[in-house]
């Protein structure tokens, strides 16, 4: 029965066009998977690798992989960077993948970054996996099918020491996949919005509250943050609209490595709980750097 229900909600994510952006808890971790403006914006090169497990509960249930990178480069005025995410939903597969460049640029107190983001975003689907309640169905594929397409996304992030905001879109050009059996997997436009503040509650604890906020248009999810930083850990809760809670935890192991993880707590239907893990690294590099009259968040 899970596994029919699971194929069920891959097949309508496919054909209405809801929201397809992969979903992550640790998103204040994990700013490049949607704004490419964020590029560049901590003055290094820092990497992150993250996975997912959505719903463990289900025999075929989703997993999402996600690597990005970014780096300052001062002869560009900005940074650049990579972002692949990967999602397998049961028998479904989809894979994004997106090079950006950011032009950053002092503004106030802070400083402001403006990205493009152009890469491709591939889908598939593999039919002889499915057991088909009928043989014969002409809209179930016989074998493997896929198929990619030109994919575009922008996005502006401002931040000072103690706070950030960013707006940024995904898919727009809202691109449609055709896959090589003749199937259309049309992708809808995305908006993302991200914000989070730092406040010192003593000389050794960090009060971070943060908003994400996911819509396609049609429907939309938000995520209520907040975390209390003490040294190099970090624990914290965050609420999804009309899903439920997230529990959150980390350590700094040291200044170039970071580990993170997340447990979703579904409290409003019976899909089940999801687990999600985070890995980052901050390259160190000696250099001579002039002041800059804004300084990096403390906490990213």
């Amino acid at each position: 029965m899970r596994r029919i229900l699971i194929l069920f909600l891959a097949f309508f994510a496919v054909n209405v066009s809801g929201q397809q952006a992969p979903q992550f808890s640790q998103n204040m971790f994990n700013k490049l998977a949607n704004n490419p403006g964020f590029a560049g914006s901590r003055g290094g090169i820092s990497a992150s690798v993250l996975h997912r497990s959505q719903w463990m509960g289900f025999e075929s249930g989703i997993s999402t992989q996600n690597f990005s990178v970014d780096a300052e480069i001062p002869f560009l005025n900005g940074g650049v960077g990579l972002n692949i995410a990967k999602d397998a939903i049961a028998e479904f597969s989809n894979l994004g993948i997106q090079a950006s460049y950011a032009y950053r640029t002092q503004l106030g107190i802070g400083q402001i970054g403006m990205g493009m983001s152009i890469g491709m975003y591939q889908s598939g689907l593999d039919g002889s996996a499915l057991n088909p309640a009928q043989d014969g169905d002409g809209r179930i594929p016989v074998g493997v099918v896929k198929g990619s397409k030109l994919d575009l996304g922008a996005g502006v992030y401002f931040n000072t020491q103690d706070m950030y905001v960013g707006i940024s879109s995904a898919h727009l050009t809202e691109p449609i996949v055709e896959w090589s059996d003749g199937a259309q997997f049309p992708l809808s436009r995305h908006y993302f919005l991200i914000a989070g503040y730092a406040y010192d509650l003593n000389p050794t604890l960090l009060l971070h509250p943060s908003i994400y906020l996911k819509s396609d248009g049609a429907t939309s999810q938000l995520d209520i943050n907040t975390n209390l930083i003490y040294d190099n850990m970090w624990g914290g809760v965050s609420y999804r609209l009309d899903e439920g809670i997230i529990l959150l935890g980390g350590v700094d192991i040291n200044k170039q490595l970071r580990l993170g993880v997340s447990y979703d707590l579904t409290v409003v239907n019976s899909l089940g709980n999801s687990l999600e893990v985070m890995v980052g690294y901050n390259f160190k590099i000696e250099k001579d750097k002039s002041i800059s009259k804004y300084k990096n968040p403390r906490f990213l």
